[in-house]
């Protein structure tokens, strides 16, 4: 990937467009990373996946479902325990 300062991004914009279509460049600012130029091809991309991601429940939201679903079961086919568990 590649990295260039503010100043050099700022003189070297149209290149660094023409280069981000094909790899993520870095701007830095003070040595560190300060903004990131990509493709729109990319953009789209990390959209999709931060959409797929909000739509993973959170780790209290699954256990929850699976608890309910563990319940319905218990319900319907009755308790799975026998006189030999050691539940």
């Amino acid at each position: 990937m590649m990295q260039v300062s503010s100043v050099e991004a700022q003189n070297r914009f149209g290149q660094l467009l023409d280069k981000a279509q094909r790899e993520p460049i870095i701007i830095t600012r003070h040595g560190r990373p300060a903004a990131y130029l990509i493709s729109p091809q990319d953009m789209e991309a990390l959209q999709r996946a931060q959409a797929a991601l909000r739509e993973v429940p959170s780790k209290p939201e699954w256990a929850a479902v699976c608890a309910e679903a563990w319940n319905r079961v218990d319900e319907e086919l009755g308790s799975f325990a026998d006189e030999h568990s050691t539940l």
